[in-house]
């Protein structure tokens, strides 16, 4: 960035230096306490020293609004990033994604997160913490299943993740009463279906979580290590209303299958805590296709409707 800038332009509300080939982004850019967007895409940025030091501390840290740094050469979410709280919108598509860091659930304030065209993996619990988020992008990466947890994304309007790996979807995304856009196309769940699954026995960690969680033990965050705390909060309930148990890990998956639009079936997850456990719906030994996807039609009858644009092909 030129030097004086925030001497010649005090005010800037606006910048966008996208296309010019930077490679870094200096000190200029700290002291710009009116700038609310920021874009940056189809650049060389990515390498040590791109975003200047002390990025979440400066004046435009607390103004910036809107950030787009698609196009670049990003291998991890820079942590500077992450600072930024009052963000609505982070755009870092077509980068060197790896991954997405649990602390993406520090930005509150965010309602559009695009991170497709990248190499990420998998989608952290900690993503479904983002309480204003409308719009996630997902597309065009290497995602083999969704988190439960996403369905605590009460506010999204639109989940895009055509193009990744996925096989099924978890039964509780048809929590999410606001979707109103779904993309699916290109994945190995629109063409074949997983039906053979096992079961991981819980580790010790797990079955302690278990026993504080269904006793009600009670515990403060100065009983516990802060990842055994962040831990425990990850708990899922058992959809089996006679059951009462969680789970974190290790937990019985059946595939069920559900129209949506009234055209296309997909492969949603359904969990259970335990082999023991019996689906609240059916049998847990009923394991026909036929009576799994009865059942499963009869389940989402009231709540396929709130998908009112899957996208498949």
């Amino acid at each position: 960035l030129p030097a004086g800038l925030s001497q010649w332009f005090p005010a800037l509300e606006v910048l966008d230096v996208s296309g010019t080939g930077l490679t870094e982004m200096g000190t200029e850019l700290l002291s710009l306490p009116c700038l609310h967007t920021l874009l940056a895409k189809n650049n060389r940025l990515g390498g040590p020293g791109s975003l200047p030091k002390g990025l979440g501390q400066a004046p435009v840290a607390r103004s910036l609004r809107v950030l787009n740094l698609s196009g670049n050469r990003f291998s991890e979410v820079p942590p500077a990033l992450l600072q930024l709280r009052g963000l609505r919108s982070l755009s870092l598509g077509g980068n060197r994604l790896q991954g997405i860091p649990p602390d993406i659930q520090e930005l509150h304030s965010l309602e559009f997160l695009y991170l497709g065209g990248n190499f990420i993996t998998a989608i952290p619990p900690e993503l479904a913490k983002l309480p204003s988020l409308r719009y996630l992008v997902l597309c065009d990466n290497k995602i083999q299943s969704i988190p439960p947890q996403l369905a605590q994304l009460h506010s999204l309007r639109s989940l895009s993740l055509h193009n990744n790996l996925l096989t099924y979807l978890p039964q509780e995304i048809l929590n999410l009463v606001h979707l109103d856009e779904l993309s699916l196309r290109g994945n190995p769940l629109v063409v074949r279906f997983v039906r053979d699954l096992t079961y991981n026995p819980p580790s010790l960690q797990e079955l302690a979580g278990r026993t504080v969680k269904t006793r009600n033990i009670p515990y403060t965050p100065s009983d516990l290590p802060e990842s055994l705390v962040r831990y425990l909060s990850l708990a899922s309930n058992c959809p089996n209303p006679k059951c009462g148990g969680v789970y974190f890990d290790s937990c019985v998956r059946q595939i069920k299958f559900v129209d949506f639009c009234g055209k296309y079936r997909l492969p949603l997850m359904h969990y259970l805590c335990s082999p023991e456990c019996s689906s609240p719906f059916s049998s847990a030994s009923q394991s026909s296709t036929s009576q799994s996807e009865s059942d499963s039609e009869d389940e989402a009858s009231v709540a396929a409707h709130r998908m009112q644009k899957v996208l498949l092909g």
